[in-house]
């Protein structure tokens, strides 16, 4: 049972934002402090990328748990109260993400998919896991 009424739970929901979020901004700002230089949402790439370094001809997308259904965390599950609609765009958001991935990689760009709560718990590890991926080859 929600603790809102569906017009507040719309409200709250229309609210979240898809860019500069708290774990992006951190991810940011963590790899500029590397030396790393990027543009961020460029819209010419398939899914408005969330950081593009081009000299690496590399793409990193920062997933909300939530909004990309992460299995493997608490966040990424499917809400108890109308639970077909948020299946189904849930599970949209997913092939999205997958098609996005594959026309990039098509495209010649490396991808790399970070995880809200990679950032949350495990910063350091997540960062040097990052960067270590922008630079091999």
């Amino acid at each position: 049972m929600d603790i809102w009424t569906k017009e507040k739970r719309s409200d709250v929901m229309s609210k979240i934002g898809s860019k500069n979020t708290k774990p992006e901004l951190i991810l940011r700002s963590a790899l500029f402090k590397k030396g790393f230089r990027f543009r961020v949402h460029r819209k010419d790439l398939p899914g408005k990328p969330d950081i593009v370094l081009t000299k690496y001809q590399t793409i990193i997308f920062v997933h909300g748990c939530f909004w990309h259904y992460h299995k493997d965390c608490r966040e990424g599950r499917i809400p108890s109260t109308n639970t077909n609609f948020w299946k189904t765009k849930l599970l949209k958001n997913i092939e999205k993400d997958e098609r996005n991935i594959k026309v990039l990689q098509e495209m010649g760009w490396k991808v790399i998919v970070v995880w809200e709560c990679e950032i949350e718990k495990h910063f350091e590890k997540t960062i040097n896991t990052v960067t270590k991926l922008i630079t091999v080859t």
